[in-house]
C-alpha cells in the first residue's frame, strides 16, 4: 500500500509538480520541493495503512478509519448483494487486489465498503465469508416469515384463489422456496460453469461500435489534452491550432491519417475487446453468479441469483447482420448494472442464448406485432427532420452559396438512409407475455429485448403524447425494481396497451377498465381463460 497509494495519487500530483519544477527553473531548490511532495504522499499513504481496520461483528461489518477524526462505517451483512474483485496491473504485480462491497445504494459511496490492498487469498476468503453469511441471515429471515405468514393463514385455507386462500403474499412464498436448507449453516452446493470465452472469439470486438471508435477517441483525447495541459509544458495553443491548419491545408496527409485511423479500427477494437474481456468465464457458485473477465485489470463480480429477475438481450446492426448479440442481468438491488450485470459480452448469438436461458431462462419468442400507424410514426421520426434541414438548406445553396451543399448533400442521404433505418425500427417493435415472464423489444442501432419476470413489475405507466393520440398509439412501461426501472412497449395499439398491462397483473387493472371484464381481450374471464389480444376497437381507461 505504500507504494501503490502514491501511484494511484500521481495523477493529481503530476500538474502540481510540473508546475514546481518549470516555475523553479528545473533548479535543485524546485526538485527538493518535489521530493518533499512525494515523500508526503507515501507518508499520507502510511498513515492511512495505519489507521484502517475491518472487522465483522455480530451480524455486520465494521469498516474503521482514525486518519484525522474517527469514523466508522456499518455495513449490515444481510444488505449485501455483492462482493467484486478487481486487481490493477501495480495490484496484480504485488499479489494484492481491491474488495469492494456491493449494497445496492445506488450511489457511488452510499453504504458501499471498498477494501484497497488486501491480499488476492484475503480477498477470496472475506468474499466467502461475507456471501455465506449475507446469503444465511437472508435466508432464515425470508424462510421465518414465510413459516410465520403460513401459519397464520391455515384457517383461511379454503376460500378465495391460491394467493389468497394461502394468506401468503406470492412474492413472500417464492423468497421462501427458492431460500432452501442448502444456505443453512455448513451446507455448500457443487460449481458450475456455463461459459468461458474461446481465445478465437476475441475476433468479435470490431461488431462492437464503443471499441470500434476507439482510435477516434483517442485523437480526441489527445487533442483535448494538448489544449489542457498545454501551458504547463509550455506549449502554446496558438501551436496546436497551427498544426491543426496546417494539416488541414494538406489533404493528401489528411485522407492518408484518415485511412490510418481507419484501417486501425479493427485492429485496435480487437485489443480493447481483450482486455476487457480477456478469459471471460461466467459459473455459478453458492447461489451466485460469478462473471470474471479482464487481461491489464482482472474483475470478478457476483450477482445474487435470488435477486435475479431477467435479462437484456442487445444487437447493433454489424452484430445482427454477424449473427451476435450481448447480455445484461437486471438484479434488484444492483448498483451500476449497466458494466456489474454483464452476463455475456459480444458472442454469437445462439451461444448466448444458451447460456443466458441456462443461467435465468430462456428468451421469449412469438412477439406480438404493433398495428401499422406505428410503422408510420418510425419512418416519420426517421425522415422528417432531415427533409426540414434540406428543405432549407438546397434552396440556400442554389441561391446564395455552394457552402450549404456541405449540409444539404448529408441532410439527403440521411433522410434517404431513414427510410430502411424506419423499417427496421418498426420490425424491432415487439412485445408478449407467457404467463410467467413478459418481454419487450425495441430499437435498431441498439435493439433491446427485455425479459422480466411478471413477480419484477411493480407498476404501470401508459402515456401518450399528442402525435401518439393522433395516430392512437400509447406507450406502456413496466415498472421494475431492478435493471434500468422500466422497460417500454413502445407504440402499442391504443386497445393493446392496456390490454397488455391486465394481462400481466389482472388484479391492479381490472377495476379500472371498462367495458366488462369478460369482453376485454387478453385479459382473464370469469373462468380463468384468457382470449388473444386482437387489434382495433377501443379500450378506455
Amino acid at each position: 500500500m505504500l507504494l501503490t497509494d502514491p501511484i494511484r495519487m500521481l495523477p493529481s500530483l503530476l500538474l502540481p509538480l510540473a508546475g514546481v519544477l518549470f516555475l523553479g527553473g528545473f533548479s535543485p531548490g524546485s526538485f527538493v520541493w518535489a521530493a518533499m511532495a512525494v515523500v508526503g504522499s507515501v507518508a499520507f499513504a502510511a498513515v492511512r495503512w495505519v489507521t484502517f481496520t475491518y472487522q465483522i461483528v455480530g451480524d455486520r461489518l465494521e469498516l474503521t478509519r482514525s486518519l484525522i477524526s474517527r469514523s466508522v462505517r456499518t455495513i449490515p451483512l444481510e444488505r449485501i448483494r455483492g462482493v467484486d474483485i478487481s486487481a490493477p496491473p501495480l495490484h496484480r504485480l504485488l499479489g494484492i487486489a481491491v474488495l469492494r462491497i456491493d449494497t445496492g445504494a445506488g450511489g457511488a459511496d452510499k453504504q458501499e465498503g471498498e477494501l484497497d490492498g488486501v491480499t488476492v487469498e484475503e480477498g477470496e476468503r472475506l468474499k466467502a465469508v461475507l456471501l455465506w453469511h449475507a446469503r444465511a441471515r437472508t435466508a432464515r429471515r425470508v424462510q421465518a416469515r414465510g413459516a410465520a405468514s403460513v401459519a397464520g393463514a391455515a384457517s383461511t385455507a379454503d376460500s378465495g384463489s391460491d394467493e389468497l386462500a394461502s394468506g401468503v403474499p406470492t412474492r413472500v412464498r417464492e423468497e421462501a422456496a427458492g431460500s432452501s436448507t442448502r444456505h443453512e449453516v455448513g451446507d455448500t452446493t457443487p460449481e458450475r460453469v456455463f461459459f468461458v470465452m474461446p481465445r478465437k472469439w476475441l475476433a468479435y470486438g470490431p461488431l462492437s461500435g464503443a471499441y470500434l471508435l476507439t482510435p477516434f477517441a483517442l485523437v480526441a483525447g489527445a487533442v483535448g489534452l494538448a489544449f489542457q495541459w498545454g501551458s504547463e509544458f509550455r506549449i502554446d495553443r496558438r501551436v496546436v491550432l497551427g498544426a491543426g491548419e496546417w494539416i488541414w491545408e494538406h489533404p493528401p496527409l489528411l485522407i492518408a491519417a484518415l485511412v490510418l485511423l481507419v484501417l486501425a479500427m479493427p485492429v485496435i477494437a480487437v485489443i480493447m475487446y481483450a482486455v476487457f474481456n480477456w478469459d471471460f468465464t461466467l459459473r455459478a457458485s453458492e447461489g451466485y453468479l460469478i462473471a470474471g473477465r479482464g487481461l491489464v485489470t482482472r474483475r470478478s463480480v457476483s450477482l445474487e441469483r435470488r435477486r435475479v429477475r431477467g435479462f437484456e438481450f442487445v444487437e447493433g446492426p454489424a452484430e445482427r447482420r454477424a449473427g451476435v448479440g450481448r447480455a445484461w442481468a437486471i438484479v434488484t438491488g444492483l448498483g451500476d448494472s449497466e458494466t456489474r450485470g454483464q452476463l455475456m459480452p459480444v458472442a454469437p448469438r445462439d451461444v448466448v442464448l444458451d447460456v443466458v436461458g441456462e443461467a435465468i431462462g430462456p428468451i421469449a419468442t412469438g412477439l406480438r406485432p404493433h398495428p401499422p400507424a406505428a410503422r408510420r410514426r418510425r419512418l416519420f421520426r426517421a425522415i422528417f427532420p432531415w427533409l426540414v434541414i434540406a428543405a432549407c438548406t438546397v434552396p440556400a445553396a442554389l441561391l446564395w452559396s455552394g457552402f450549404w451543399w456541405a449540409l444539404a448533400a448529408p441532410a439527403l442521404f440521411l433522410a434517404l438512409l431513414g427510410v430502411p433505418l424506419g423499417l427496421d425500427r418498426y420490425r424491432s417493435l415487439g412485445h408478449t407475455y407467457d404467463g410467467s415472464r413478459l418481454s419487450v423489444r425495441s430499437g435498431s442501432l441498439r435493439r433491446s429485448q427485455a425479459v422480466v419476470e411478471r413477480r419484477a413489475v411493480v407498476g404501470w405507466t401508459l402515456s401518450q403524447t399528442w402525435f401518439q393520440r393522433r395516430a392512437g398509439l400509447l406507450t406502456v412501461t413496466a415498472g421494475v425494481g431492478a435493471g434500468t426501472g422500466g422497460y417500454a412497449a413502445i407504440d402499442v395499439g391504443e386497445a393493446e396497451g392496456p390490454a397488455f398491462a391486465a394481462e400481466v397483473t389482472p388484479r391492479w387493472l381490472t377495476p379500472f377498465l371498462i367495458p366488462d371484464i369478460q369482453d376485454i381481450p387478453g385479459i382473464p374471464d370469469a373462468s380463468g381463460t384468457r382470449e388473444t389480444p386482437t387489434s382495433g376497437g377501443s379500450l378506455p381507461l
